[in-house]
């Protein structure tokens, strides 16, 4: 038994170290399976599945946890085979209408496995309700912060009071020493001793200090944050996602957004923009073959009637868009100069992806927002440090080409005029 005891001694501490290892190692496994197999299931499926309903295809979190593994590879990678050999379950499931499903003969084993992981893990919380988060967090530190003044200065009447009654106690003391008698002082009410306690002008001196302090606080952080809407997400009159368009689509910030390259306003797309594709891309499937109600807001806001195929402008009732991004009339900011002239340098400091719009700098990422909300400050010091941060180059920059220009005709002393630098852009005077 001894020998055994001494066995298990030197080996439970190696057997502990390993089962602890292996399951950190399986977890980061399963974590990196699901990061791949969301982005595997936005190219390959989103198009016409969706986790939790069912789209032109079934609900795939329901489905996939139903099914066997293997036979989900199976059917992923080839469905047709599967019903040619008659095999009763891909039969069944291929009666799902109205489509049908596309094969990934390409897909592997492991990336098939990854989509799966992702499809019953879910959709991890997005981008805002980590905002939210960082905003609550905020909140507990500056609330953390006044608990913290006030449990001070509680603590502080709380040390003067102990030290006021020492110093008395102590008083009481040596005069008993010296033989001189003592009256003792009779108990007073607690509104009578609050009562004495305002009249000691040290307490009040120091009361109104602590009060000064307090309200100085609260104030500095309210007037701190007047005007700061960083996660600012108002109810818009249509559900635009740009997390559908932009993420999943793929559709260039440009495209809709086309003044943001040659304007100082990005400007928002007119609703013949969202026609170009929405007079055919209708989302009837979710709504029993009718069509969707967001875009049959664009239909009544232009005046299109999609059976007839005909406008109508008597009917026309323009989109009340609400504005998300509002800087103060003082403000002046012109997109084109940062995206198009300073776009190296602001991606650099970003560190922004090659596939990234220069956008995500400022907006943050919106192909992730189901609904736009404002991602950053866009306080004074917030441009400030990106302007002391980044770093600009001139090479193959038409402005600063423009710029060494107009620097060599000064040093020939030739004509200089506005125009050369830019003098007829139109933001330049107009806002």
């Amino acid at each position: 038994m001894r020998d055994i005891s001494l066995i298990i001694r030197r080996v439970w501490k190696s057997a502990f170290m390993f089962t602890a290892l292996s399951v950190l190692i399986v977890s980061a496994t399963q974590a990196q399976d699901v990061v791949e197999g969301r982005k595997l299931f936005k190219d390959k499926c989103a198009s016409c599945h969706q986790l939790d309903r069912n789209s032109t295809g079934p609900a795939l979190t329901p489905k996939l946890t139903e099914l066997d593994e293997a036979f989900a590879i199976k059917w992923i990678k080839n469905w047709k085979s599967l019903v040619d050999a008659g095999d009763k379950t891909a039969i069944e499931a291929a009666k799902f209408s109205p489509a049908e499903m596309t094969t990934f003969p390409t897909l592997t084993d492991d990336q098939i496995k990854s989509i799966i992981a992702y499809a019953k893990a879910g959709e991890p919380k997005k981008a805002e309700d980590a905002t939210a988060k960082v905003g609550a967090g905020s909140d507990e530190v500056s609330s953390f912060s006044i608990l913290g003044i006030g449990l001070i200065i509680l603590i502080s009447i709380a040390v003067l009071v102990v030290l006021g009654r020492a110093v008395k106690m102590l008083e009481r003391l040596i005069l008993k020493k010296q033989g001189v008698e003592v009256v003792e002082e009779e108990s007073l009410s607690f509104a009578a001793g609050t009562r004495r306690m305002f009249k000691n002008k040290k307490f009040v001196f120091f009361f109104i200090l602590c009060l000064i302090v307090t309200l100085g606080s609260f104030g500095w952080m309210g007037m701190w944050n007047t005007g700061v809407h960083t996660g600012y997400q108002p109810v818009q009159p249509i559900k635009f996602s740009h997390e559908l368009h932009a993420g999943v689509n793929q559709i260039d910030c440009q495209y809709c957004h086309s003044g943001a390259f040659k304007s100082k306003n990005a400007s928002i797309p007119s609703v013949n923009v969202c026609m170009n594709c929405h007079k055919s891309v209708q989302a009837t499937e979710k709504y029993n073959g009718e069509i969707s109600p967001e875009i049959q807001k664009i239909y009544t806001a232009i005046g299109y009637d999609p059976n007839t195929l005909t406008y109508d402008k008597s009917k026309e009732k323009p989109v009340e868009w609400v504005r998300v991004h509002n800087l103060p009339d003082f403000a002046y900011f012109n997109h084109s100069q940062h995206v198009v002239v300073g776009e190296e340098a602001i991606r650099k400091e970003k560190g922004l992806k090659p596939n990234e719009p220069v956008c995500f700098a400022c907006h943050g990422p919106v192909d992730t927002m189901e609904e736009i909300y404002q991602y950053s400050p866009l306080t004074m010091k917030w441009c400030i440090n990106c302007h002391k941060d980044a770093e600009i180059s001139g090479k193959d920059n038409a402005f600063y080409t423009k710029v060494i220009e107009a620097h060599e005709k000064i040093k020939k002393g030739e004509k200089i005029t506005p125009a050369l630098l830019g003098g007829l852009e139109c933001g330049k005077c107009h806002y």
